[in-house]
């Protein structure tokens, strides 16, 4: 997932958000959109000079979580209190992302050669009555979706 730009937006102290790319005020959701199209942001707050943007980013989480009642699990979250900086830190800067994106790379992939077999008219029905207790996962990759694959 490469990043587009990255954007610089001052906080101010009566909570506006000034985007220094556009000369605009925006919003939280403003915000969201900006990272949906694949830019990084940086907010800082004009009165210290401090780097807030985890701040701003957790409290657009924090929105997003009160309108979905579960945006993340409440296992994860009992987690991260329990554990907090002690445990978890090293493992969310250093392999949370990472692993968020390969999931999704991988995702991908796997959607886009189903939508192949689709469009190719593929009949998949055969593997339909079988179990998954049937299906040894490696020989089904290697003998009907590994053969496939075009290298990139």
């Amino acid at each position: 997932m490469s990043v587009t730009n990255k954007i610089i937006i001052k906080k101010y102290p009566n909570r506006r958000l000034y985007n220094t790319d556009q000369s605009a005020y925006i919003t939280l959701e403003d915000v969201a959109l900006l990272i949906k199209k694949n830019n990084r942001v940086e907010v800082i707050d004009v009165n210290s000079g401090e780097d807030v943007t985890s701040q701003v980013l957790t409290q657009i989480i924090m929105n997003k979580a009160k309108e979905d009642n579960a945006l993340i699990p409440v296992s994860l979250l009992h987690l991260i209190i329990q554990y907090g900086e002690s445990h978890l830190h090293e493992f969310f800067e250093k392999y949370l992302e990472k692993t968020i994106e390969n999931y999704l790379f991988y995702r991908k992939r796997m959607d886009d050669q189903v939508n192949a077999y689709f469009e190719m008219g593929m009949d998949l029905s055969a593997f339909a009555g079988k179990t998954l207790q049937d299906i040894d996962p490696m020989k089904f990759f290697s003998e009907n979706i590994g053969k496939n694959i075009k290298k990139d």
